[in-house]
């Protein structure tokens, strides 16, 4: 059933030319290990200006918004919920277009599913998020796509991290993934 969404979805992203990259727990599945997942988070490389371009997407795709106040919602939080009332699947359209994000959707991996193109955000860009979010589970999850891709880019994880660390002065994103990196070795 989340290929069948994450497919539609891709495909009436590209007819409208919004870049996007599918991340957390489907990522995961794709480069770490099995785990239950019961949504879909989608980076869009757009601000929320793309919000009406949005909402017609989510109504061409027959999904529902889930918050009341759309419009109040998305402005104060960045994302928009929605759900596929048919499998209760939980969609979260993601709005972001910080430099990090633009770069990591072009960076992002082309994957074949259910034959339509998906992007999804590459494993390196999966293990920032992962280290971002710093749960856990997430850290759990940036160690196995660590032990699973031998070849990920080091630097670039190292860079972006280094540069999160200089605007977040309460984290320490870098020192946490390089313990997660010792872990996985």
């Amino acid at each position: 059933m989340f290929e069948e969404i994450i497919s539609k979805i891709a495909s009436k992203l590209k007819d409208h030319n919004i870049p996007y990259m599918i991340i957390d727990g489907q990522a995961v599945l794709l480069y770490g290990e099995p785990r239950l997942t019961r949504d879909i988070d989608i980076t869009l490389g757009v601000n929320i200006d793309s919000l009406e371009e949005i909402l017609s997407i989510v109504n061409e795709l027959s999904l529902k918004p889930v918050p009341q106040d759309v419009k109040s919602f998305v402005s104060q939080t960045m994302v928009l919920p929605v759900l596929d009332e048919p499998s209760g699947i939980r969609i979260d359209f993601i709005f972001s277009f910080t430099p990090y994000e633009t770069e990591a959707i072009k960076r992002a991996r082309t994957i074949s599913l259910m034959g339509k193109e998906v992007a999804f955000a590459s494993p390196e860009d999966v293990i920032i998020h992962k280290i971002f979010a710093g749960r856990p589970r997430d850290l759990e999850d940036a160690r196995t796509i660590i032990l699973k891709n031998p070849n990920i880019d080091i630097r670039y994880i190292e860079n972006w991290l280094k540069e999160f660390d200089s605007s977040i002065s309460d984290k320490d994103f870098l020192k946490t993934f390089q313990a997660v990196f010792k872990k996985a070795l």
